[in-house]
């Protein structure tokens, strides 16, 4: 009957425990455009420590702003309530189904975990421009509003456009794509960065560096525009029908006149950042034609000419001789099989080696491709080698060509004889090293060997297990003493995590963001090791007073309070591998002065 009152009162504190903690992960929406951003908050009923962030970066998005961090706590008729919080700003970097995973935090010895969350992330949206002035309805400011001067329409007067060389190609035929970021007379750009790289899907593709950008003054919509071109790429699509080429979005940061003018007669501008996109593209792929497709085509399109060529053809047997197939022109090079050569069963021909020499211009590739294939005769004679015919399907006439190679013959003459038939003295110390593996010395054991029982070994197994009885018992009561030890267990986890996170922040030092979270919880371990207090308490004001109460330095002090408040801000402020290095040195710096100069 106690067993089972035992075993009910634990699953009933176990229920109630579980009622009580609370940690979950919760988004502002589930569902966005690209050029949205999304709020998740990390919410919990009870004061954890170390709390550890999933990897927004890999899960498809970037940090915009927090983390920030919301704690309340209230007592009502007695009873107590606590409620903290951490919330992100994210901008997705991609479209399609993005899933961040959990976040974990520690609280009385046990790890609690959120539930991964998917945001589905689809096309750009537009956005309006919603009234943020308190005067917006007061008609003095109406009247003010009408005198200034206009501000270009669409993203303040920034465009992204993709221009596309032909919308209904033939299957591998090249077609070009041409991004250009327009930007009105009245704005000014600063700086971009791309969010979203199109992935080409179904295309074969190749990017054209381009160096150096060049202002140019054009229009767009009947609209005068300043513009340049960022990015060009060479797509060969590689299967038939309505193929869509992904968008490029760019992050700008944008100058746009507010319509005011200064004292000296300028017209004022505020910085923003704009998210343009291309769009998405749809074009309409034809598929070659199967009337009159020759049986040996392998998919090669454009203009081609078509060479095969011995490197000799007069040579003796054992001899060998280079026989290249090459294909000279412009089209898919890269794309296509050549033909194979078919050589008489006296002739052993090796696999080829594949040599490419082709460049890729905006008009698509050009330049060669060749096999190499090396032929050895082993008999006497003259042996013909038999045309070969490469097909392609020429853009210029919408139609299939075939060009023929011409036949010729190789003149194999009697070979020499081999080196170890005219001197047989060659192949004795072959024969000699053959057998040199053989060991002429053995080392000989007896088969018999000593029982067990009785010997040495025997006994030492035999009294082991009592002599250890007693390190047993002491190791017991040194472990019971430990396990009692509640504070001293505390301090010495929080010691032990210290040390962890400063390993770790040792670990990422290249990587800006693991560093200072790492190096961060390293220094609250260390202050809830070294001065025995809880999260929740470690205001500045707190440290400050219980660190300068233990007789520390009041400039270590000082410089720990800085470098921990540091962390914070330094996880998304623009940074160096040298101030990273810095920020490292110097809190073990701190630390080390601290253990030194605290007095518990």
């Amino acid at each position: 009957m106690k067993k089972c009152l035992l075993f009910l009162f634990t699953i009933v504190s176990f229920h109630l425990l579980s009622a009580q903690v609370k940690f979950e992960a919760r988004v502002s929406r589930d569902e966005i455009g690209i050029n949205e951003n999304v709020r998740i908050e990390f919410y919990m009923n009870f004061d954890g420590d170390n709390l550890t962030i999933p990897n927004f970066q890999s899960a498809g998005f970037r940090v915009i702003s927090g983390p920030s961090q919301m704690v309340s706590q209230s007592w009502v008729n007695g009873r107590s309530s606590f409620n903290k919080a951490y919330s992100y700003t994210l901008m997705p970097l991609k479209k399609g189904k993005l899933t961040i995973s959990i976040a974990t935090i520690e609280f009385n010895g046990q790890v609690f975990k959120t539930q991964p969350i998917s945001i589905i992330v689809g096309n750009p949206v537009a956005q309006q421009q919603q009234p943020q002035n308190p005067y917006y309805n007061n008609p003095y400011y109406q009247q003010q509003q009408q005198n200034r001067i206009p501000v270009n329409a669409g993203k303040e007067g920034v465009h992204l456009v993709a221009e596309i060389s032909k919308t209904n190609p033939y299957l591998n035929e090249p077609i070009t794509v041409v991004y250009k970021i327009y930007v009105s007379n009245r704005s000014a750009v600063s700086g971009w960065k791309e969010s979203n790289k199109p992935k080409y899907s179904d295309f074969w593709s190749q990017n054209i560096d381009v160096k150096n950008l060049v202002i140019q003054q054009g229009t767009l919509n009947g609209e005068s525009y300043r513009y340049a071109v960022l990015r060009k790429v060479v797509l060969y699509p590689q299967k038939s029908g309505k193929l869509q080429i992904e968008p490029l979005t760019l992050e700008v940061q944008v100058e746009v006149p507010t319509g005011r003018v200064d004292i000296f007669g300028e017209y004022e501008v505020k910085p923003q950042t704009k998210t343009v996109s291309a769009g998405a593209k749809t074009i309409t792929v034809k598929s070659l034609p199967e009337a009159g497709k020759p049986a040996g085509f392998s998919g090669a399109v454009g203009t081609f000419d078509f060479q095969v060529s011995p490197s000799r053809t007069a040579l003796k047997s054992g001899e060998s001789l280079d026989l290249n197939v090459k294909v000279v022109g412009t089209g898919n090079l890269k794309l296509f099989s050549l033909p194979k050569p078919e050589v008489p069963s006296s002739l052993e021909i090796f696999d080829p080696e594949h040599i490419e020499n082709v460049q890729t211009p905006l008009s698509g590739m050009t330049g060669s491709i060749t096999d190499k294939y090396t032929i050895i005769p082993n008999e006497k004679g003259n042996f013909p080698i038999k045309p070969i015919q490469f097909s392609y399907f020429d853009l210029t006439s919408n139609s299939y060509k075939t060009i023929t190679s011409k036949q010729f013959v190789l003149n194999v003459a009697q070979g020499k004889e081999s080196a170890v038939a005219l001197n047989p003295n060659l192949a004795e110390p072959t024969i000699k090293k053959s057998f040199a593996f053989i060991k002429q010395k053995t080392n000989l054991e007896n088969i018999e060997s000593d029982d067990f029982f009785g010997s040495g070994l025997f006994y030492t197994l035999l009294f082991l297990p009592f002599l250890l009885i007693p390190i047993v018992v002491v190791f017991k009561k040194q472990k019971e003493a430990k396990d009692a030890d509640i504070v001293g267990n505390k301090t010495r986890r929080a010691n032990s995590l210290a040390k962890k996170y400063l390993s770790e922040a040792k670990k990422q030092i290249n990587n800006k963001e693991p560093f200072y979270v790492a190096l961060e919880k390293a220094m609250h371990n260390f202050l809830k090791a070294k001065l025995n207090i809880e999260t929740s308490e470690m205001s500045k004001d707190k440290i400050t007073e219980i660190l300068l109460s233990k007789n520390a330095n009041s400039e270590t002090v000082i410089e720990f309070i800085t470098l921990t408040e540091s962390c914070e801000l330094a996880r998304y402020a623009p940074s160096t591998s040298t101030i990273i290095h810095q920020d490292y040195d110097k809190a073990v710096e701190i630390i080390s002065s601290l253990e030194k100069q605290i007095k518990l």
